[in-house]
């Protein structure tokens, strides 16, 4: 398979750009009319907390190329300033999208639905400004430092993220008896609640202003000799893409944690101000933080829209908002047999959160309590920040088991929870482990040794998610209990590796990256060509969050130029290109944004009629498959196999929540008119509910009430 033709970069979308296009489809949830009001300020505000993560990384990540000279291109053949310059522009145009949704759309349908929210202070009736300058005088001016910049106090450092008020101050000098224009700025404190509730207008109606408002109505109070000329909020975004060099690092733990106090203070890459701000005001913070017009961000609104989950979470408005979902138990555990009874009967398939996470936790609760339980093994990415599976962990070593738990400290932004957990389990008695030099752990796997009367028995949790039990309610994902000895052995070999460094001769099902997961995936892509070329029916589909490694689209340009059907669920970035004549015509790719974030990764290769499927936690992308460790895994049970083929068939059928791929590069919604609509979540979620209520039912009726006979 000569994969060097399919390398032009015209035949790739830049990864940047097309990440950008995935948080407008999550904006275009927060434009769609149909959906439950307070959903859509939900969305509003998932976008902006995504936009904030891209900053902090992919775009300082790119800064950093330039700073250092690099001027090697991408695989769509851009330099990192011909990205950047492309970023800016988009980016500035979603902001405006953001805000155009915001005020057109959101605060006037949040008026009708008797929500009112007050972005200005001068809006505020006499009553209203009454409470909220009592407000500020209670809970809010004794939290408050302001700072001011003169020639004994330079420019105070300004925290990334944080929401900050700048002013500037009328100051006169007594000696020469002329006023000067002083910069003083305020914290806005996020130990205190950012939407404020105040009294309403209309009774049964809510009315909230926002924190930095109240801040700013009453300013003056905190530079009581000098007079206030103006006052603006800003906030600035730094560079937190963290660089750890693990070779001279002699305590990883210890360099992280440096490493994750420069994040606070790396270089400022984005300004967002109001509109509205004094020029002079703007001049300052343009030089204190040496920032270029392009990364300035003029906001007709509130800074920081993530405030809306407060809005959100607002009691009274249920009416408004999409009821929530209780998953449904899983049937196999809906008995009286233990666990480790159930899964030695046969494989136990969950899909999340339409089924319980609950069996998950219990697997290392009843391994911690089990005396006949030796040893437990558990990789760790993200946790709950009251994780049930740690405080499982920490009792089986406190109770005498061998645990054994890799904590990935490198998993960004959860670098400091994650080091409180190790630091805890170490306390208790686990032995904690960091992994490989160089690699990211990011595969999801438990195993439970077991002594049993025919001998040691294994029995092993594979996923396509992380442990955590509150993002399994808000994340697809799928997993699979089995007690396979040939899976049982490989785990053992993958914990070996882990902690050992012992590289194993061979697997006996797991397909384990960094070194052996490419290359399987090209075989299996390139068999599936070789079948079409014999005029054997073909076909991949394959379901992940990510999708930019050149070499693997290389191969799915080979494998459709030979005629495989290729069916695509990619939820984020997709750097491949449809509709090119001979090249990608029997590519479909698709995106869902729904209710549920998709997580899941799911792979299909047809095989000349003997499908084989996978699960795992490898996206397509070059990190996943060349610098992590990562698991997939083979579903062989038929049952489960024919379960997981149904999640592939109905979210390919999905015509409310997916969004097709152009050969253009936009993304559209399916054609609905004269359908049946099909919202593949909501149909999952009715499944499971249906199945578990069947199953209930069935229990009810099976059971025999013996009466109790006369004593006569």
């Amino acid at each position: 398979m000569d994969l060097k033709k399919f390398e032009k970069p015209e035949y790739f979308v830049n990864r940047e750009l097309s990440w950008l296009k995935f948080d407008e489809r999550v904006l275009g949830e927060a434009k769609d009319k149909t959906l439950p009001l307070f959903e859509r300020l939900k969305f509003l505000s998932i976008t902006s907390s995504n936009l904030d993560e891209f900053y902090m990384v992919r775009v300082a990540s790119l800064k950093d190329q330039v700073h250092a000279g690099y001027s090697k291109t991408d695989i769509a053949g851009m330099t990192s300033k011909e990205q950047l310059a492309s970023i800016s522009k988009a980016t500035h145009e979603l902001v405006q999208q953001q805000y155009s949704t915001l005020n057109r759309s959101l605060l006037p349908a949040l008026e009708k639905a008797g929500m009112h929210v007050i972005l200005e202070h001068e809006q505020l009736s006499a009553k209203q400004a009454e409470f909220v300058d009592r407000y500020f005088e209670d809970n809010v001016y004794p939290v408050l430092t302001p700072m001011a910049m003169d020639s004994s106090r330079p420019f105070p450092l300004i925290r990334n993220k944080t929401l900050n008020i700048g002013a500037l101050i009328s100051r006169k000098d007594k000696k020469k008896g002329k006023e000067s224009l002083v910069f003083a700025t305020v914290q806005v404190p996020s130990v205190l609640p950012r939407v404020v509730i105040i009294p309403s207008e209309k009774e049964g109606d809510t009315t909230v202003i926002l924190l930095e408002e109240i801040i700013e109505r009453n300013i003056q109070k905190l530079f009581l000799s000098n007079n206030v000329v103006c006052a603006h909020p800003y906030r600035i975004m730094r560079n937190a893409d963290l660089t750890i060099d693990e070779d001279e690092a002699e305590d990883l733990l210890v360099e992280i944690k440096k490493q994750l106090k420069k994040r606070q203070w790396g270089e400022v890459i984005r300004l967002e101000v109001n509109e509205k701000m004094d020029e002079r005001l703007l001049n300052v913070l343009k030089e204190e933080f040496a920032i270029s017009e392009e990364d300035i961000f003029f906001i007709n609104g509130p800074l920081d829209l993530t405030m809306l989950m407060k809005v959100y979470s607002q009691d009274g408005f249920e009416q408004y908002k999409t009821k929530k979902y209780t998953p449904a138990p899983v049937i196999a555990f809906q008995n009286d047999k233990s666990i480790f009874e159930v899964i030695s009967e046969g494989d136990v398939f969950l899909h999340h959160p339409y089924m319980s996470f609950d069996p998950v936790v219990n697997f290392i609760r009843q391994s911690a309590r089990d005396p006949e339980v030796l040893a437990i093994k558990q990789t760790l990415y993200r946790v709950s920040g009251h994780s049930p599976i740690i405080a499982a962990l920490a009792q089986a070593a406190e109770n005498g088991k061998q645990v054994t738990v890799l904590v990935e400290l490198k998993a960004r932004f959860d670098e400091e929870n994650n080091i409180a957990w190790a630091q805890m389990l170490e306390k208790a008695g686990c032995h904690v482990i960091y992994g490989l030099v160089g690699l990211k752990t990011h595969s999801k796997i438990t195993l439970v040794v077991r002594r049993e009367e025919s001998g040691i028995r294994r029995y092993v949790h594979l996923a396509t998610g992380n442990y955590n039990d509150s993002t399994a309610r808000l994340y697809t994902d799928c997993g699979i209990f089995t007690c396979d000895e040939r899976i049982g052995e490989d785990a053992t070999a993958v914990f070996n590796m882990l902690s050992g460094y012992s590289e194993p001769k061979y697997w006996n099902k797991l397909i384990v990256a960094p070194i052996w997961m490419k290359d399987r995936f090209l075989k299996l892509i390139q068999r599936e060509a070789d079948n079409a070329q014999k005029g054997i029916p073909s076909e991949i589909r394959a379901k992940m969050n990510s999708l930019c490694d050149p070499v693997i689209m290389s191969a799915l340009y080979y494998a459709s130029s030979c005629g495989v059907k290729i069916s695509l669920l990619v939820r984020g970035i997709c750097c491949l290109k449809v509709g090119i004549p001979g090249l990608s015509e029997n590519i479909h790719v698709r995106s869902i944004v729904g209710d549920f974030l998709e997580h899941s990764r799911i792979f299909y290769f047809s095989n000349g009629g003997k499908p084989e499927v996978y699960m795992g936690s490898a996206d397509w992308m070059p990190r996943n498959l060349d610098r992590r460790v990562e698991i997939v895994f083979p579903v062989e049970d038929e049952q489960i196999q024919e379960e997981v083929i149904h999640i592939l068939d109905l979210e390919f059928q999905d015509n409310v929540k997916a969004h097709v791929l152009q050969p253009d590069g936009t993304y559209v919604k399916p054609d609905k008119r004269g359908k049946t609509l099909i919202n593949s979540q909501m149909e999952f979620c009715r499944e499971a509910a249906e199945k578990a209520a069947a199953t209930e039912k069935a229990k009810q009726n099976s059971r025999v009430f013996v009466p109790v006979e006369s004593a006569e």
